[in-house]
């Protein structure tokens, strides 16, 4: 069994008790952490050589915060939950902060959550410059409940601690110190020492004994409070219109402030119990973990493989995707060298590459140092005299498979042997790509997702060839560059596309049978999806939406739905946001206005389809819509898990909310398609299948879940044998 958490104290000759809480890696508050805290403060109360107290934590890191896993636990009744207010009220206000020796929080590290709450019920909080401190548990679908809802703005103010909350935003110990929210800053080493003196002079009354709980020189006065409360409710609606916890904080921080701390602590504690079981906390949970388990891939993590060094990259075509990519790169310091054909589109290449940097220093992300440093690891190359230095090259040419495979071919002369060699193709068969070459045990897939210096995944794409050393160090590279990488089989579209393309070829179906494009987009924004499928066909370009479809025609012809409508769109070069009209116009920036033009070209394709608009289908509610355009989605993902192309369930709901954009709170398309069950979705698939032909005929991977009740996210025997 693993160790429990525990705190440890230890008594000094100067009458300060020290307890460190000790629960590694992060020291996490699970449930024994949190009583063994009770009983060390109970000991320091009663002991009479015990004047003050000084609360740490060991290994520099004050606490990660509760502990995740317990969440899980108390979800399935594996632990029994505490009582209503236990923590926060019992714990936290009448025994800490109440206490009748003063306390001062020790902070280096992280200082999170759950650690944050502690700190801010001891009487002062010192902190190295460096630490971490937050409440980001509204990322967990909960809201904080150890009372950080009410200390956080008698600390720091309200519109700074909404911030804090709201957005989940961490600051460091410079910033805390700025705004109050620590006394002092001081190194690591002098961390401890300072916070004993402190402790000692509250004591002896020569620095003030504080309990934040009842400050109130940091709030705004309540007319002036109450504009701010109503203004962040404004923006979460804005920002989150399907979540309700973000609007429950800002309730419960109001209860504070209109009818006093004590009964915003009650209203935060029944808050905290309500949402720990809600659906969202459920799904968002599912997230934390299922992103956390995308690096344990079996044939290559389990093999006790280290990843190797890569001390240098190449990149192969300086566009959109590949100055993205070797943006990503030197943000993470990997030296890089771009491959272009000519001096024209090199220099286009490292022109977008600075652009991107340039973007992230407006926006106060970088600094100019900081610019410099990142632009200096970037060279530039027309041939391949250098590659001989090179130990990872990546591919981001155009989707051609001769221009591709004459690459490879080159690749494998110039670089050295030990040399990984990916590609960012988004959907053609790696075994085409690597046909004419010796080495395909290094051949792999890269695909980043555009823009691919902002968006988060990373799809590693492993045929049967490729080694396992090759998956483990991509695994590694993946992280380094802040990605969550899924590993994946070989096939057409690999996972995330794969998955997604039936997202606007049911879209399109549906438009050619009469319901409005504009309905289609609006419903499944309100869903939460960043943007419609029109609207992202536009975004992408309809060249690539076509060369990605015919794809899809050549290898799964049995269900694709040839709409004409693009292709008839193009004709009249409507190319979509790039060419300033698609299904949108772009006439102000990237603004999209709905396009009443478009109707002459839906009445063309139905007429070409041969279709007659179904009169039923325009009384669509968006519920209705949404599952028309995901049904098929999750159909698909279900041949994705069936053919071992994904190795767990788990993987493609990242793969959906990284990639795609799928709202996270849904817990990804395999979850959420749990929630709404395998014999209902099979059912309405058989209903569309008869009425509109073989693009929604249910896999039999769905059709034996519907039958047997089994749970679409349930491990099957062939997935357990993933395909390679």
């Amino acid at each position: 069994m693993a160790a429990k958490g525990t705190t440890e104290m230890e008594v000094g000759g100067d009458g300060v008790a020290v307890i460190t809480i000790c629960n590694p890696p992060v020291n996490s508050l699970s449930i024994d952490v949190l009583l063994s805290l009770k009983e060390s403060y109970e000991e320091a109360l009663q002991r009479k050589d015990v004047k003050a107290i000084v609360v740490t934590g060991k290994g520099g890191k004050f606490s990660g915060g509760f502990d995740i896993s317990s969440f899980g636990d108390l979800h399935s009744g594996k632990i029994e939950q505490p009582k209503v207010g236990y923590i926060s009220i019992d714990i936290l206000t009448e025994l800490l902060e109440g206490a009748t020796k003063p306390s001062v929080a020790a902070i280096d590290g992280l200082c999170l959550g759950g650690g944050l709450e502690v700190s801010m019920a001891c009487h002062a909080r010192i902190s190295t410059p460096t630490a971490q401190l937050g409440l980001p548990e509204l990322q967990l679908g909960i809201i904080p409940g150890f009372g950080g809802t009410q200390r956080l703005p008698r600390l720091v103010g309200l519109t700074k601690s909404l911030e804090m909350m709201l957005l989940s935003k961490p600051i460091k110990g410079e910033e805390a110190h700025q705004l109050g929210l620590v006394d002092a800053l001081v190194s690591p080493n002098d961390l401890v020492n300072t916070a004993r003196r402190l402790a000692l002079d509250i004591c002896e009354l020569r620095k003030p004994w504080i309990k934040s709980l009842y400050k109130t020189d940091k709030l705004e006065p309540l007319g002036e409070a109450r504009e701010i409360l109503k203004f962040a409710r404004a923006q979460a609606r804005k920002q989150a219109a399907n979540l309700e916890h973000p609007l429950i904080c800002i309730d419960v921080i109001e209860e504070g402030i209109v009818s006093g701390p004590r009964a915003g602590l009650w209203k935060e504690a029944n808050a905290f119990q309500g949402l720990l079981f809600s659906d969202t906390c459920k799904s968002l949970l599912h997230v934390f973990f299922s992103q956390r388990a995308t690096s344990k891939v079996p044939g290559a993590t389990d093999l006790g493989l280290m990843p190797r060094k890569i001390m240098k990259v190449a990149i192969l075509g300086g566009g959109l995707m590949g100055s993205g990519i070797a943006t990503a790169m030197i943000l993470s310091n990997y030296p890089v060298l771009l491959k272009e054909v000519n001096e024209k589109f090199l220099n286009a290449g490292i022109d977008r590459i600075k652009a991107n940097l340039q973007s992230r220093v407006r926006k106060g992300k970088m600094t100019e140092e900081r610019y410099e440093k990142a632009l200096s690891l970037l060279s530039g190359a027309l041939g391949y005299e250098k590659f001989k230095e090179v130990d990872l090259v990546i591919e981001a040419v155009i989707e051609n498979v001769k221009l591709k495979q004459q690459i490879f071919a080159d690749l494998e002369k110039y670089c050295p042997s030990h040399c990984i060699l990916a590609t960012n193709t988004s959907t053609i068969d790696l075994n085409l790509i690597g046909e004419k070459t010796k080495s395909q045990d290094r051949i792999v897939g890269a695909h980043f997702f555009s823009p691919a210096h902002v968006m988060p995944l990373l799809e590693i794409v492993r045929t049967q060839h490729t080694s396992a050393q090759v998956v483990v160090d991509l695994l590694d590279v993946g992280k380094r560059i802040k990605k969550t990488p899924i590993v994946v089989g070989n096939c057409t579209g690999f996972a995330v596309n794969r998955m997604f393309f039936p997202y606007t070829q049911s879209a399109l179906l549906f438009v050619d049978y009469g319901l409005d494009v504009y309905k289609i987009d609006r419903a499944c924004t309100k869903f939460g999806m960043p943007m419609g499928p029109f609207r992202l066909a536009d975004l992408v370009g309809f060249g690539v939406a076509v060369a990605t479809g015919m794809q899809y025609l050549e290898n799964f012809p049995d269900r694709v739905y040839k709409s004409m409508l693009i292709p008839i769109m193009m004709e009249d070069k409507r190319a979509g946001e790039a060419s300033r009209k698609g299904f949108y116009k772009y006439e102000d920036k990237r603004k999209a206005t709905p396009d009443p033009e478009i109707m002459t070209y839906i009445q063309k394709s139905r007429s070409m389809a041969g279709v007659t608009p179904d009169a039923e289908l325009m009384k669509l509610s968006d519920k209705d819509i949404v599952e028309m355009v995901f049904f098929p989605v999750i159909n698909e993902a279900c041949r994705v898990l069936d053919e071992g192309i994904a190795v767990k369930a788990s993987d493609l709901d990242i793969a959906s909310i990284f990639g795609m954009g799928f709202p996270p709170y849904r817990g990804g398309v395999m979850l959420w398609g749990d929630s709404i069950g395998a014999k209902y979705i099979h059912e309405k698939l058989q209903q569309w299948a008869k009425r509109y032909g073989s693009f929604f005929e249910p896999c039999s991977y769905l059709a034996e879940r519907a039958a047997k009740g089994i749970p679409l996210s349930a491990p099957a025997a062939s997935q357990v044998k993933a395909r390679l």
